[in-house]
């Protein structure tokens, strides 16, 4: 068995002063895998392109572009073409109608797993095999072994996490469409996992399984607070899901305490499974729920983690990205706990881990795992990025001949049939373990705005502006300029749009009501994924600030002060920058907010 110190020092020379007593045969053995993979990345991309090109060389995708059974990098760079959802869709209906034939790949399709939103405002539906579970669930099994190596004995206690399933639909040809995390939930892969002392949850599965969204959450947090001593790490897979649990303790934590004084359980939680479970765990305690009436009354909830789980050493959350925006209300609410981002993926594929998971949320890099699909990365900065076609394929370059500095929109064919299929996220190189590229995540292509799972384009913002613009015209009233924000200073976070408005005639100018219409008419035209968080509680109502003429102006001259050019100047469609948001908001002259939930059902697919 190799030496725990030799194994930290392995993984990254930053670890071996790292915390870790010991290394179990178990974590040394996925330490080791680790290693294994990451020197021998090229190998390891040839070897499992291969793989994929020869198992799926008699599907109709393939066939078509006359591989003729060859599996070699520079025939299938050649030959084969970067695409994008949209190109693919055609296929993917076909499968989701019911086709049986091998038309992405050779192994039968065991379900879609649903992303986010295409142009017309649907879900993309990612088409999956079921060996592609036990890929998820080996880097799952990587996590703990590195986190071990710096957070000892979390083997002594549990993890609050708060995990939930989402609504799923099937196909017309029968076939589940969920999100990626509803399906491992739900697979025996989690619900049968083998006890192991480093990952047990506060939480039941049945709590974590429950479909209402409401009692799922209502007893997972009754569950974290009745086992409050025990609990070493708090998380949710995003920040915005951390900060709608606290939330939700903000809102109800009378409720809670009265469940815990007299140990019944609140009547609004129905769920039959439910109930069963949380009847062997919840007990009379009035010294709990004094505690909690102690903590939870006072005005000033900083530190409301470690006052309530004083036990806590760090939170397990997603703050990379669009995500980030949470990082100081999540630092105000714990005390300046550690974030650690331990993994990256998508429902397209898993893609790998973060080496050093305590670091600060700004220098969270991740190592992809070379096992994990076929990986090419289209440079960012390249003109090829806007000019790709099928007829002309962009310059790709290999995991292996990355270059540190340089961003690259990453490019993935996996086992389940995607073939160079662009997946829009935005990646630079920070360096190198091994052999192996590190990578921050900078953000998704072409995503304006973002609060919890929704991503929101310019052009969807642009459309969703125009339908609401229509409600102005019989006041003979058009917007001049626009921009916009996430607020995410209260919780749940929500859109501002700023409206520079045209107003022919004062006596005859849109009222308050018509206003809150157009912010209703946005809603209603902005995509599914939004509409179903706004209908979850998880996104507030849009709002629209209305501000002075001018301002846009104003804003140009900010923008040239600062060495913007005039000639090449466009107005910023979303906007972060404080001295800009401070200008913007001195000019507001009203503020409208939508006054009712969008329209959203779950899907049914044609």
């Amino acid at each position: 068995m190799i030496s725990p110190s030799s194994l930290i020092m392995a993984v990254d020379s930053t670890l071996s002063s790292a915390v870790g007593a010991s290394v179990s045969e178990k974590d040394a053995k996925a330490l080791q895998f680790i290693e294994e993979m990451t020197k021998n990345v090229d190998s390891v991309q040839e070897r499992i392109l291969g793989e994929i090109l020869s198992r799926n060389a008699d599907t109709e995708y393939l066939k078509r572009f006359q591989l003729n059974g060859a599996t070699d990098r520079d025939t299938f760079k050649s030959k084969v073409p970067v695409v994008t959802y949209e190109d693919l869709q055609p296929e993917i209906q076909r499968i989701a109608n019911g086709d049986k034939s091998p038309i992405l790949s050779s192994h039968p399709i065991s379900e879609f797993l649903t992303s986010s939103g295409t142009s017309a405002g649907e879900r993309k539906l990612m088409p999956t095999i079921h060996e592609e579970l036990n890929r998820r669930q080996l880097l799952y099994s990587l996590l703990m072994p590195v986190m071990n190596l710096y957070v000892p004995g979390l083997d002594k206690g549990k993890g609050l996490y708060f995990l939930f399933i989402k609504a799923e639909t099937k196909t017309p040809g029968g076939l589940l469409a969920r999100p990626v995390l509803t399906s491992y939930y739900k697979s025996d892969h989690f619900k049968s996992r083998p006890y192991d002392p480093f990952n047990v949850y506060t939480s039941p599965n049945e709590t974590i399984l429950c479909p209402d969204s409401i009692q799922s959450m209502y007893a997972q947090m009754l569950c974290g607070l009745i086992m409050r001593e025990e609990v070493l790490r708090v998380g949710a897979v995003f920040a915005s899901g951390l900060l709608k649990a606290i939330r939700f303790l903000q809102v109800n934590w009378k409720q809670f305490a009265h469940d815990i004084e007299t140990g019944t359980l609140n009547p609004k939680v129905t769920d039959p499974s439910v109930r069963e479970c949380m009847s062997k765990i919840l007990k009379p305690n009035p010294e709990l729920a004094a505690f909690i009436t102690k903590e939870c009354s006072e005005e000033n909830w900083e530190c409301i983690i470690t006052r309530i789980w004083p036990n806590t050493k760090y939170l397990d959350v997603i703050v990379t990205g669009a995500m980030a925006q949470y990082i100081p209300t999540l630092e105000y609410y714990s005390g300046g706990l550690p974030m650690a981002c331990t993994m990256y993926a998508s429902s397209e594929c898993y893609f790998g881990l973060n080496l050093k998971p305590m670091c600060k949320p700004s220098e969270v890099s991740y190592t992809i795992m070379p096992n994990m699909a076929y990986f090419e990365f289209l440079p960012h900065d390249d003109s090829s990025a806007q000019d790709s076609s099928r007829d002309s394929p962009p310059r790709l370059v290999d995991l292996a001949d990355l270059e540190v500095g340089k961003e690259y929109e990453l490019i993935v064919t996996t086992y389940a049939g995607l073939c160079r299929y662009r997946v829009g996220d935005i990646l630079r190189v920070t360096g190198f373990h091994n052999a192996a590229p590190q990578f921050r995540f900078i953000r998704r292509k072409n995503v304006l705005l973002s609060i919890d799972f929704d991503k929101t384009d310019e052009s969807e913002l642009q459309q969703a502006i125009e339908n609401a613009s229509v409600l102005l015209k019989e006041f003979n009233t058009s917007v001049v300029e626009y921009t916009s924000y996430a607020d995410t200073k209260q919780i749940p976070g929500h859109y501002v749009i700023y409206w520079e408005l045209f107003v022919k005639d004062a006596a005859n100018a849109p009222t308050d009501e018509v206003l809150s219409q157009c912010c209703f008419q946005m809603e209603e035209s902005l995509n599914v994924v939004y509409r179903q968080c706004r209908v979850a509680d998880s996104i507030g109502p849009l709002e629209i600030r209305v501000v002075k003429n001018g301002t846009f102006e104003e804003l140009m001259d900010y923008a040239i002060s600062r060495g913007a050019s005039i000639n090449q100047y466009k107005v910023p469609r979303c906007v972060s920058f404080t001295p800009i948001m401070e200008l913007l908001d001195s000019r507001v002259v009203s503020k409208h907010f939508s006054p009712a939930l969008p329209h959203w059902t779950p899907e049914r697919r044609r």
